[in-house]
């Protein structure tokens, strides 16, 4: 091709395209919140940026290596202050006043769905299958940011289904789904699809399957109803009251994570922060694979 330089190398044709891609995957991921493109952008971002440093240190001859060498460099430093960041974002979240496990209440506004087809959809789905709305509530994280959760049961009282609402830049919504079945012993079955990093620990009568990947509901619904099937445990209906059983839920969370040295004791928070070290390198860990893999640690 006449407008390519002969001495042009893949990098000279390549770059452009690759720094549109993180332009375009960014307003994209900006306006839908998907987890899958916010992954590729990742990546793609990360790639880019070695790239284009290696690609300037390369041209002006800042450095006297071959542009694989520079790379190299320079996708192990975009590990590095993504690492540092990271880190001072967790330390800040420990020292914080947001709640790692908030309290619920009911939400007077009621039920509030946002006016987009994927939201839409759901609705479909749960008045097609007769799930009713049980439970309208918020959380207040900070002024101003607020989690909302819708619950639905299903006609036999036998499965509950959380509907997180999660706030994103740009005004964008998240929606994360939990589904919940629980035993005649007191054992629960959950099957989620949330992407938030935890990186601590659950109860050991808790049988829990994260698929932050899975963001079509019909499939994750499909996962947790093959995982109650191929078990002999007999399930029961649900008669506890919804906010009283989703605030049992935090709490129990917050004493297990406590008594497994992912958070100081209470007395010690002050001093040291809510997040012990060995959470927040679990909290790390996982923020990489959540961001880079879509992978989440059940423990």
């Amino acid at each position: 091709m006449e407008f390519i330089p002969e001495d042009a190398h893949w990098y000279d044709i390549v770059l452009p395209f690759m720094l549109a891609g993180t332009l375009i995957l960014t307003y994209v991921n900006g306006r839908r919140a998907s987890l899958w493109v916010s992954i590729v952008n990742r990546w793609l971002r990360w790639i880019t940026f070695a790239t284009a440093a290696a690609y300037l240190s390369f041209a002006t001859e800042l450095f006297a290596k071959p542009f694989w060498v520079l790379f190299v460099v320079f996708f192990l430093l975009w590990f590095l202050i993504e690492t540092i960041y990271h880190w001072l974002a967790i330390k800040a979240l420990s020292n914080s006043t947001v709640p790692l496990f908030p309290d619920f209440k009911e939400n007077p506004q009621g039920e509030e769905w946002p006016a987009q087809k994927r939201f839409l959809t759901m609705r479909k789905w749960l008045k097609k299958k007769s799930y009713r709305s049980i439970a309208s509530l918020r959380a207040e994280l900070m002024p101003g940011i607020s989690l909302r959760m819708h619950v639905f049961q299903s006609e036999n009282n036998k499965t509950r289904i959380q509907i997180l609402f999660i706030p994103q830049r740009h005004g964008a919504v998240s929606m994360c789904y939990t589904i919940l079945s629980q035993t005649v012993e007191g054992s629960r079955y959950v099957t989620d699809n949330t992407f938030l990093p935890f990186g601590g620990f659950y109860p050991e009568n808790w049988y829990l399957e994260r698929r932050p990947l899975t963001r079509n509901f019909s499939r994750l619904f499909k996962a947790h109803k093959k995982r109650i099937e191929n078990t002999k445990e007999v399930f029961v209906d649900w008669d506890e009251e919804v906010v009283d059983d989703v605030n049992q839920q935090q709490s129990t969370l917050e004493r297990v994570n406590t008594d497994m040295g992912f958070l100081f004791p209470i007395h010690q928070r002050e001093e040291y922060g809510k997040i012990t070290w060995e959470g927040r390198y679990r909290v790390w860990k996982e923020i990489w694979m959540l961001n880079y893999f879509g992978k989440a640690f059940t423990y």
